[in-house]
């Protein structure tokens, strides 16, 4: 099988943030000739899909800048350096709901927008919740719901929910659900 690794040449910084840097790439192409590539590097993130005992989930609501518009979100955030993706969960689930969980675990984790950028996103699973005090950070605006699957889905007809890792928890849920049915 061929390989199309592109080797990376030269990198030129363009911008370094709060969350994010920006590099413009130049690579050797698999063909010998040269190419360009605008790189995003992110230090990761995590995502909870906190279940309560009585078949709903957390979700909160708030204001995303790049989409101009509000939306309902699973509770996430970003890894601070070094940070395990466990811990992260528990802390950005407490910060934004305040709810904490007993049982927590791993569910997958994939590459947001792999063409561009490297951030890589751990989504886990959150149940035996208990309910606390919402503890957002100081810029971050949040109003948490609780939400059966198909108040879920109609947000999600709606584009009340429009980002990928609620519509995958909502898939996720569902397929959960429909195995239960059948007993899988």
């Amino acid at each position: 099988m061929a390989s199309f690794y592109e080797k990376t040449v030269h990198t030129t910084p363009i911008f370094q943030g709060r969350i994010i840097s920006l590099q413009v790439e130049r690579v050797e192409l698999p063909n010998g000739k040269t190419s360009t590539r605008e790189v995003v590097k992110h230090p990761g993130a995590v995502a909870v899909m906190p279940f309560t005992n009585d078949g709903r989930m957390v979700v909160v609501r708030q204001f995303r800048k790049p989409l101009e518009k509000e939306i309902f979100e699973i509770p996430a955030g970003k890894l601070e350096k070094g940070e395990d993706p466990a811990l992260c969960a528990l802390r950005e689930l407490e910060e934004e709901t305040g709810y904490s969980a007993q049982n927590l675990q791993l569910v997958t984790s994939f590459y947001t927008s792999p063409g561009f950028a490297d951030e890589l996103l751990y989504i886990f699973e959150a149940t035996d919740l208990k309910q606390g005090s919402v503890r957002p950070d100081a810029d971050e605006f949040v109003e948490m719901r609780l939400i059966s699957l198909e108040e879920g889905l109609k947000l999600m007809e709606t584009r009340e929910i429009h980002d990928a890792k609620t519509v995958f928890a909502l898939m996720y849920w569902q397929n959960k659900r429909l195995k239960a049915r059948l007993g899988e």
